[in-house]
């Protein structure tokens, strides 16, 4: 999945770097080449204080917003995140939250990366976002964005995943990929 989401944001004509934050080390490969570094995250503490060391290396390397987007989303499409980050390229929005499928969750924020905003990635996180830029005084857009509605981290979400990658075959290919092997692994039904 997360070969995925890194081929479509490197597809994106509106985002100037990528910066993973992972302590797996096999993921270098991924961040070979392109517009995508990898900052190793050795004490693994979760998404949120990731997306803080990544906001914090864009914020070095000179970038005004930065767009956070976990791994899970295979479906992710470049055209949608450049429509997004040039929907909010001049607007009074401090934060823009993209959340999940179920509205519970949010998928992706869009935010200044000199802001005090702390992210809260986990169960409601749209919710605990929302009152996070109340709280610090910042306006806030929730808005939806369709390739990114669907992460996985359930089995009924990888159960919706594959639905659509039956419907639409040429989105996710890496995911495809790894989805077909697993299909060839599974024990066949005996017949009568």
């Amino acid at each position: 999945m997360l070969s995925d989401v890194l081929a479509a944001l490197e597809r994106s004509q509106e985002l100037e770097t990528i910066v993973l934050v992972s302590g797996e080390p096999t993921l270098q490969e991924l961040a070979l080449g392109g517009r995508t570094s990898l900052i190793p995250d050795l004490i693994e503490r979760g998404q949120s204080p990731a997306a803080l060391t990544g906001m914090a290396r864009a914020l070095e390397l000179g970038s005004d917003r930065a767009l956070l987007v976990p791994g899970d989303c295979p479906l992710v499409d470049a055209a949608e995140i450049d429509a997004l980050l040039d929907s909010h390229r001049t607007d009074d929005v401090d934060v823009v939250i993209v959340p999940d499928r179920h509205r519970t969750g949010t998928n992706a924020l869009l935010l200044d990366t000199n802001s005090d905003f702390e992210p809260h990635f986990g169960p409601d996180s749209l919710n605990l976002h929302v009152e996070e830029a109340e709280r610090r005084g910042l306006r806030c857009s929730v808005e939806s964005v369709p390739s990114l509605e669907l992460d996985v981290d359930t089995r009924d979400d990888l159960s919706e995943l594959i639905a659509a990658l039956e419907r639409d075959p040429d989105r996710a290919p890496h995911t495809q990929t790894v989805l077909r092997q697993i299909e060839r692994t599974q024990p066949q039904p005996a017949h009568a």
